[in-house]
C-alpha cells in the first residue's frame, strides 16, 4: 500500500528550507519539475531504449545481421561497381539503381540501393564473386526502424516536433532539477542516498543524486539532438548558413546547381549539407562515365572507404558521393560531372564553418562515434540513467499521489513567486519556440483550472 503525503506535509519530507521566500520558491520550481517530467519522461524512455541500440549499430550489424554486412575476405581483387550493381538489378528486376555504397573494409559487403515505385530495396552483396547476400526493405531495416522511432517519423512529418518539446523540456528539467537538489543543510539526497527503498525520501535521494551524476551528459544529448529537429534545427541550419558558419558557400559560386537538395540523394548528407544544393552537370553528346570510372576518381581523390555514391538521374544529374566516417575529420562530400568526372563541387570537412564542424562534432559525439567504446558507454549510461531517473519519478509520484488525483505539487500562496518562476521558465522555453508555445499553453490550462476552482469554492 503506497503512503500519501501531500500539501504541506510533502514539503516537510523534501530538504529542509529556511525561510518562506525559499519555500515557495521551492514549490513553484517543484512544480514546474513535475509538469516537465510528467510531459517529456515517456518520451524520453524511448528515445533512451532506441538510442542505446543504435549507440551500438555495428556491433549489432557484425553479430545480429552478420549473415549480410560480413563477408570472408578474398585474395583477388573485389568485383567492379558497375557489376554488383548489374547483379542487384537482377535481384530487383522491376527496380532501378539509386546509390552504391562502397564497402567500408575488406570483409563488409557492398549495398545497392534499387527503387521501385515508391519502395526502396536495399541490396546486400559479396563484393568478391557478386552474391546476392539479402534482400530488405529500406524502411524495414532493423537500424532504419530505430533511426525513425527515434525521431518519430512513423508518426508523420511534423511528429519531429515533438523531440524539439521534449528536448527543450529536458533543459527544464536539468535546470530546476538542480535547484531542487542544492544542498540546504540536509544530511542525505545531495551525493548520498537515506532510508531504505521502502521509504519516499530514499527514492528521492536516488533520484536526485542519478540526476546529479547524470544530468550534464542529459543535457548534452538534447542540446545534440536538437540540430535535427524539424523547426529549430531547420532554422539554426539556415541561421548558420546565412552568417557563414555552415555550407563553405563560396565552392558553389559561379557553378549551376539545381532545386534538389543533398539530403534528398544522400541517406549521409550530414546535419551540415542536408540543404546544400546538388551541382548540375553539362550534357554533351558524348555518354557518360560510368560508375566504375566515377568510383575510381573517388579513389584518386583519396575518398574515405565506406562511401554512399548516388547515381546521376537525367541529363543534368551527377555522380554524388558522401562519407562519413567515424574520423570526423575525414568526412567528405564531392560530386562529379556526369560526363566528364571533373569534381563540380568538394568539401572537407575543414571547409565547413566553426558552427557546421561543431555541431558535426556532436553529433558524432552523441552517436558514440568517437573516443572508441568509452564514448558508447558513455552515452549508454546516459541513457540508462534517463531511464531510471523516470523510474524513480515515476515511484516518487506513486508513493506521494492523493487518492483519486494526479498529486501536482502545489503552487506556493505568493503569487509574485509563482510569477517570478514561471516567467524564468518561460524565458528558458522561448530558446525553442515550439517548447515555449507548449509552455504558454499550459500555463493557460492551470490558471483556467485554477479560477474554476475559485468559483467552485466561492
Amino acid at each position: 500500500m503506497s503512503h500519501t503525503v501531500t500539501g504541506d506535509a510533502a514539503l516537510a519530507a523534501l530538504p529542509r528550507i529556511r525561510s518562506s521566500w525559499q519555500a515557495a520558491a521551492y514549490r513553484a520550481v517543484w512544480r514546474w519539475h513535475f509538469y516537465a517530467g510528467l510531459l517529456c519522461l515517456p518520451f524520453l524512455i524511448g528515445l533512451s531504449v532506441t538510442g542505446s541500440l543504435y549507440l551500438f549499430k555495428d556491433e549489432i550489424n557484425g553479430t545480429v545481421f552478420a549473415y549480410r554486412n560480413v563477408v570472408a575476405v578474398q585474395a583477388k581483387a573485389p568485383l567492379s561497381p558497375d557489376r554488383l550493381i548489374f547483379n542487384a538489378s537482377e535481384a530487383v528486376p522491376n527496380g532501378r539503381p539509386l546509390s552504391y555504397t562502397d564497402p567500408a573494409a575488406p570483409d563488409a559487403s557492398a549495398i545497392v540501393t534499387m527503387q521501385e515505385g515508391g519502395r526502396k530495396t536495399l541490396v546486400y552483396l559479396n563484393p568478391y564473386n557478386g552474391d546476392v547476400l539479402d534482400r530488405v526493405d529500406r524502411d524495414g531495416e532493423f537500424m532504419m526502424v530505430l533511426r525513425h522511432l527515434h525521431s518519430l517519423a512513423y508518426f508523420g512529418p511534423n511528429a519531429n516536433g515533438v523531440i524539439e518539446v521534449v528536448a527543450g523540456f529536458t533543459i527544464i528539467l536539468v535546470v530546476t532539477g538542480t535547484y531542487l537538489w542544492w544542498p540546504r543543510g540536509q544530511t542525505g539526497g545531495v551525493v548520498s542516498v537515506r532510508e531504505s527503498p521502502s521509504k519516499r525520501v530514499w527514492w528521492r535521494d536516488f533520484h536526485a543524486v542519478t540526476g546529479l551524476v547524470a544530468g550534464l551528459g542529459i543535457l548534452f544529448l538534447a542540446t545534440t539532438g536538437l540540430p535535427w529537429s524539424i523547426w529549430w534545427g531547420q532554422q539554426f541550419r539556415v541561421w548558420s548558413n546565412e552568417a557563414g558558419l555552415g555550407q563553405p558557400r563560396a565552392l558553389w559560386a559561379g557553378k549551376p546547381v539545381s532545386t534538389v537538395p543533398m539530403g534528398q540523394v544522400l541517406e549521409t548528407a550530414g546535419w551540415a549539407m542536408q540543404d546544400a544544393p546538388v551541382p548540375k552537370s553539362a550534357p554533351v553528346s558524348a555518354g557518360g562515365i560510368g560508375t566504375d570510372r566515377a568510383a575510381a576518381i573517388l579513389s584518386q581523390l583519396g575518398m574515405p572507404r565506406g562511401y554512399e555514391l548516388s547515381l546521376p538521374t537525367g541529363p543534368t544529374g551527377v555522380f554524388a558521393a558522401a562519407a562519413y566516417p567515424k574520423d570526423v575529420g575525414q568526412q567528405r562530400m564531392v560530386s562529379l560531372d556526369q560526363y566528364t568526372g571533373k569534381p563540380l563541387v568538394d568539401v572537407h570537412f575543414g571547409d565547413l564553418g566553426g558552427v557546421a564542424r561543431a555541431v558535426q562534432y556532436g553529433i558524432g559525439i552523441h552517436k558514440g562515434e568517437h573516443f572508441g567504446l568509452a564514448n558508447q558507454l558513455a552515452m549508454l549510461a546516459f541513457c540508462l540513467a534517463t531511464i531510471l531517473l523516470a523510474v524513480t519519478a515515476g515511484v516518487m509520484w506513486w508513493k506521494r499521489r492523493p487518492a483519486g488525483r494526479l498529486g501536482t505539487p502545489p503552487w506556493p500562496r505568493d503569487q509574485r513567486v509563482v510569477a517570478g518562476v514561471s516567467l524564468i521558465v518561460v524565458v528558458l522555453g522561448a530558446l525553442f519556440p515550439l517548447t515555449g508555445l507548449v509552455i504558454l499553453s499550459m500555463l493557460l490550462i492551470d490558471m483556467g483550472f485554477q479560477f474554476a476552482r475559485t468559483r467552485m469554492a466561492g
